[in-house]
């Protein structure tokens, strides 16, 4: 029999809620699942959660960042919960998980009140309140003589850099920290507002443990030059996005070849085509070639007789990061490059970290000094979960940068909060 009212209506198993109480009590519940979920990850004694994504990756981690963009989460108030945690980790880089976690005990708080027949305007507006008194006193409450602090003092930096990293990698702290400060204080600028999180890379390869992580100043690339040359200094560097090969014909032609010369003639206008690309490169006065894609042989054999060194980076994102490290304009096919698309390294070499062989691109000159951490790990998960500890770090000292305030840690500061609101809110009316 069909049903009647508006159940007629939607598609069968539709359900529909009725008045404030029903709705909101679904949403709060969706936010109060996921934020269960987080909340036994928080702090450096919270639990490691497995993850399998829509694409069948693992991830093991107790990163609260993490977790929620990998849960894929529908349900549009769960999602605001994410969003939250999103925005959290972009403006300061860390305490994601308080948020969802704080959110949701914020949300069982007001449920118990909706249940008492309270209109959610009237918790929002009591919220409201209770903000700004909170920031009040939490401009009471900071440590005296830590807004002086100077974010190129290394034990400075690492006693308050500890907390945010433990929180990651417990037990680890004392290893990572120190080399997170170093990586960021050598490439903090002269003014420290403009610290940029971008220039400390982290590059992970496996093999070792966490005590052979070191850092290097300049920019780390998995992988070998291709050619023979393995060092240059001061040069400057042409970028192709495409590929340094032969240009195929663009149509499809068939090409008639009537004897032995014309086949000869027609390969050596080819390789002459490869031989004038490649000079007009090394006149240009670029000494390295960095490929997007694959480098053909007989273009390397030109680029070695025109004493080219030869990188390829395969990835988009590293790419990119190597453009703006060394200020090259990625050009989009082999063709003599502008003066102005060149960029410039100090030095690029190929050094044996570990077992691996990396390219290590320094460039002190410029301003836009790039540090990088290398960590080392037996497993993937491991380094992943290490990447987002430095992660942390390194926001921790963007932070540092920003405002040097400090607030005791460990809850006491929270717990001081939650006492001076409750007093606060015995004086509140209504």
């Amino acid at each position: 029999m069909a049903g009647y009212g508006i159940n007629s209506m939607l598609k069968e198993g539709h359900k529909h809620f009725s008045g404030l109480d029903e709705a909101v009590m679904k949403n709060i519940d969706a936010c109060k699942q996921l934020s269960t979920i987080t909340r036994t990850s928080l702090g450096p004694n919270g639990m490691n959660k497995m993850v399998i994504n829509h694409l069948d990756k693992l991830f093991v981690t107790n990163d609260a960042a993490t977790i929620v963009n990998e849960l894929e989460v529908q349900h549009p108030a769960a999602k605001l919960l994410v969003l939250a945690g999103k925005a959290q980790q972009e403006e300061i880089g860390d305490g994601a998980n308080l948020v969802i976690s704080f959110a949701g005990e914020l949300l069982q708080g007001a449920e118990e009140l909706i249940r008492m027949g309270l209109h959610p305007s009237e918790i929002i507006s009591g919220f409201t309140k209770a903000i700004n008194k909170a920031i009040e006193i939490l401009e009471s409450l900071i440590e005296k003589g830590s807004e002086t602090m100077d974010v190129r003092n290394k034990e400075e930096v690492v006693l308050r850099m500890k907390a945010a990293v433990a929180s990651k990698q417990f037990g680890q702290e004392n290893i990572l920290c120190p080399l997170i400060a170093d990586a960021c204080i050598q490439v903090c600028p002269k003014n420290p507002m403009n610290f940029n999180v971008d220039n400390v890379r982290i590059a992970k390869l496996q093999g070792g443990g966490l005590r052979n992580s070191t850092i290097v100043q300049g920019m780390v690339l998995k992988g070998d030059a291709s050619g023979s040359i393995k060092r240059v200094e001061k040069a400057k560097i042409a970028v192709f996005v495409g590929g340094v090969d032969t240009s195929a014909t663009e149509t499809k032609g068939t090409v008639l070849i009537h004897s032995a010369e014309q086949l000869e003639n027609y390969a050596k206008t080819e390789e002459a085509k490869v031989e004038e690309l490649i000079k007009s490169v090394a006149d240009s006065g670029a000494k390295v070639i960095v490929s997007g894609a694959a480098v053909g042989e007989m273009a390397l054999h030109f680029c070695e007789r025109y004493k080219l060194m030869v990188l390829k980076i395969s990835s988009k994102f590293e790419l990119r990061r190597f453009c703006r490290t060394t200020g090259c304009i990625a050009l989009l096919k082999l063709s003599q490059p502008n003066p102005d698309d060149l960029g410039h390294a100090d030095s690029i070499s190929v050094e044996e970290i570990g077992g691996a062989r990396v390219t290590v691109v320094k460039n002190e000159e410029g301003g836009n000094s790039v540090a990088t951490v290398l960590l080392r790990g037996s497993t993937d998960s491991i380094l992943d979960d290490l990447e987002r500890a430095v992660d942390d770090g390194v926001n921790t000292f963007k932070a540092m940068c920003r405002d040097s305030r400090i607030v005791p840690g460990a809850a006491a500061t929270e717990i001081e909060l939650a006492k001076q609101l409750k007093e606060f809110s015995f004086k509140e009316t209504g």
